[in-house]
């Protein structure tokens, strides 16, 4: 089987570098531009792809790029944590489709940032294998692997979660996807949530003059709180002041 492998952060070099062991053929690779990729040295040497064979992924809607994939012949494309779109004109490259690992249990928290939309909506947190279709996150389900979510966790600790469920739910599943024994299951698109980037800013600003309840403010503050990201913040004589929680179980306390 020939693979595209469209990659970006850890979870993408976990399961390149897997792929690579066990003897699986990638022929070409697209990541995310050098300034927002992340990872991308570690997956660029594990995999020792050609170079001229590895394409940025914020360039794929050209008509060249597109022709150059297109001759190496692959089979299927594996879209890893990938942040870009995929177009209708490159999906209809892969015989045998397009995968995509998302972090949420779909079709819970399509689109960005699942791991604090999962905490501040109370949604079901989890990662799921789908085929890529025309929409966002809302292509056919191959399998999918449920995340408890504790009352300590914050953004930043879902988010390890998640990615450490990616690479078993990928693992655990990649030969049946290889056999083509894949038994697809289809998701209700008028179902589930669906967040973009911007909307963070919909709850990061913390309004002083506002009532939350208890719960809702701690959510959104641990669900922000996932340092370096400055998170969540109220304005006090001009200033942001920002704000991380610290959570702890009582008996975690009186170890300390």
């Amino acid at each position: 089987m020939r693979i595209l492998f469209l990659g970006n952060n850890w979870v993408g070099w976990q399961i390149a570098r897997w792929l690579i062991q066990q003897q699986e053929n990638i022929v070409g690779l697209v990541l995310h531009p050098p300034s927002k990729r992340k990872y991308g040295e570690e997956i660029l040497r594990d995999t020792a792809v050609n170079s001229t064979n590895i394409f940025d992924g914020s360039k794929l809607q050209q008509p060249s790029i597109l022709k150059n994939i297109k001759e190496l012949q692959p089979d299927i494309a594996l879209s890893v944590m990938f942040g870009y779109i995929l177009k209708p004109e490159f999906i209809q490259l892969f015989p045998q489709g397009v995968i995509n690992l998302h972090p949420s249990l779909l079709p819970y928290n399509r689109g960005a940032n699942p791991n604090v939309w999962s905490i501040v909506e109370q949604t079901p947190a989890g990662v799921t294998l789908h085929y890529i279709d025309t929409d966002i996150d809302t292509g056919d389900i191959i399998a999918q692997q449920m995340v408890a979510i504790e009352p300590v966790d914050t953004g930043e600790t879902v988010y390890r979660k998640l990615e450490r469920a990616s690479v078993s739910l990928f693992k655990n599943n990649w030969a049946s996807i290889r056999g083509g024994q894949v038994r697809r299951r289809q998701q209700s698109k008028e179902a589930g949530t669906f967040h973009r980037v911007k909307d963070l800013d919909l709850i990061d600003c913390i309004d002083l003059d506002r009532q939350y309840t208890a719960r809702d403010l701690i959510n959104i503050l641990r669900a922000r709180t996932f340092p370096p990201y400055p998170g969540a913040y109220f304005v006090e004589n001009g200033r942001k002041v920002y704000m991380r929680l610290q959570l702890m179980y009582e008996e975690e306390l009186a170890n300390e």
